[in-house]
């Protein structure tokens, strides 16, 4: 990767399936499993607190490592939001 600390990336569909990763296969498969189980709990306790609410960031973060998700994406051109 190309930034310091980072070991890598994945993106996954919403179903916990690998769609790219820097990783190798066996990491890859395991993190995007537990971590689509782990939002989708995430999301539900939110939405029992609160239906209105939803995820839209986890940061999980231990002694070893520290991981990012961010259940959606949306990426736009900077110059189509100005009318």
């Amino acid at each position: 990767m190309s930034h310091k600390g980072v070991i890598g990336a994945i993106v996954g569909s919403a179903d916990g399936i690998a769609i790219r990763s820097s990783m190798e296969n066996n990491s890859t498969v395991q993190y995007c499993g537990l971590i689509q189980q782990l939002t989708a709990k995430a999301r539900s306790a939110l939405r029992d607190l609160d239906p209105t609410n939803d995820l839209t960031f986890l940061r999980i973060r231990s002694k070893k490592n520290e991981i990012m998700v961010a259940p959606d994406l949306l990426v736009e051109k900077p110059h189509s939001l100005i009318r």
